[in-house]
């Protein structure tokens, strides 16, 4: 646990999980509905990126990204004792932040390399902050936390070569789509039975998720190896094959953890369920490849981003602003809105309902369970904590 020193600036600044979530929730309400203007031809941006690219950079290195930093800067100060990073740090990284934004979307105009640059400042921030305190704390065995984010700048800067030099993305938006699935198979790996054990053993449950073991490691290490040559031959029949057997073991991985058992518990069954899309990206990724790529991309990308980043969300932050872990009604129905729009978009693009094609149901979908979770979770992250709960009991 990370010693007490008072802080008497806003709260919102006070916790790295506060200014970096929120960021996210908000960021997520806008950019869907900003995607489908653009989409449809009523919106036209600035920056470098035209329609999709944009879309995707922005979804996984602005949205995803901020609320990866909110996690990490929430979680190292429980794993190396120190302060917590807040107050004008975290205000400049905000900051900088933003400006990535701004900059891609062509609000600040700039050449596309003053652009690449600004909007992989964040990332560095994010690599140099963590880093800076796991060897300040000697706690070096954490410094790997640091690999994926590396290679989240590193996926970052080869999407702004790609598209300034051949006119879109390719290997930079697989590299980026890659490494945060991969975080979700780690981060989830450890708190999905973790918070699910404890749990159920609080409940007497004569059942326990599996600890992490070597069938873990083997999963883990299926799951890299095959998204790493995912993003290096994605149309390969090797590349299937290994696609598909990782998602067959994370399938099995999933069933070891007794998701069945926590419907009594919408916030735990969120996690399960979140995670359940991890292996259906692999499978539809193996099954149709270069064929239908959005099928997996989107399974993915709304599904085990979207679903794991915003159950991550709600339970941090009702954990660190010493609220019950209840999810309650509203933020239940907005993570369940955030499946359907992954159903919808994976599974549905073409059909239809009430006029709507699947692309813009599946947003509509994401933007109303968006605006849900945002206007349940802000005050919590902007306004002081009503009671103190110790920050190690809800890691991250």
């Amino acid at each position: 646990m990370p010693e007490k020193s008072p802080y008497h600036g806003p709260a919102l600044f006070g916790y790295g999980f506060r200014p970096f979530f929120l960021a996210a929730c908000l960021f997520g309400l806008g950019a869907v509905p900003a995607w489908i203007l653009v989409w449809h031809g009523d919106l036209r941006l600035g920056g470098p990126f035209e329609g999709v690219d944009w879309h995707v950079h922005e979804m996984l290195f602005g949205y995803a990204t901020a609320v990866i930093a909110g996690f990490l800067f929430t979680a190292v100060p429980n794993w190396t004792g120190r302060l917590p990073l807040r107050g004008w740090p975290l205000v400049g990284l905000l900051v900088l932040w933003l400006l990535g934004r701004l900059a891609v979307a062509g609000a600040v105009p700039l050449p596309w390399w003053a652009v690449m640059i600004l909007d992989s400042l964040f990332l560095l921030a994010i690599s140099t902050a963590i880093g800076r305190e796991i060897i300040a704390a000697r706690n070096r065995k954490n410094l790997r936390v640091v690999i994926p984010v590396a290679l989240l700048f590193l996926a970052n800067v080869i999407f702004h070569l790609e598209v300034a030099l051949t006119g879109s993305s390719d290997h930079g938006r697989r590299l980026g789509f890659a490494v945060i699935i991969f975080l979700v198979m780690l981060i989830g790996g450890r708190i999905i039975p973790s918070f699910t054990r404890n749990w159920l053993a609080q409940r007497g449950a004569a059942r326990l998720p599996a600890p992490f073991g070597r069938f873990d490691a083997l999963c883990m290490a299926a799951g890299g190896i095959a998204l790493l040559v995912w993003v290096a031959a994605p149309a390969a029949f090797a590349t299937s094959l290994l696609l598909g057997a990782a998602g067959l073991l994370h399938i099995a991985r999933l069933a070891r953890w007794r998701g069945g058992a926590t419907l009594a518990s919408p916030l735990l069954l969120m996690l399960h369920v979140a995670y359940a899309f991890v292996p259906a990206g692999l499978l539809a990724t193996a099954a149709f490849g270069t064929g239908n790529p959005a099928m997996g991309l989107h399974l993915w990308g709304i599904g085990a981003i979207g679903g794991m980043t915003v159950a991550v969300m709600m339970r941090a932050t009702r954990g660190h602003t010493g609220r019950s872990l209840i999810a309650g009604p509203w933020l239940a129905a907005a993570f369940w809105m955030i499946v359907a729009a992954a159903l919808v978009r994976g599974l549905l693009p073409g059909s239809a309902a009430a006029g709507l094609d699947g692309i813009t149901l599946s947003a509509l979908l994401w933007t109303v369970g968006f605006g849900i979770l945002s206007v349940r979770i802000t005050p919590w992250l902007a306004l002081p904590s009503p009671a103190r709960r110790s920050p190690s009991r809800h890691p991250g």
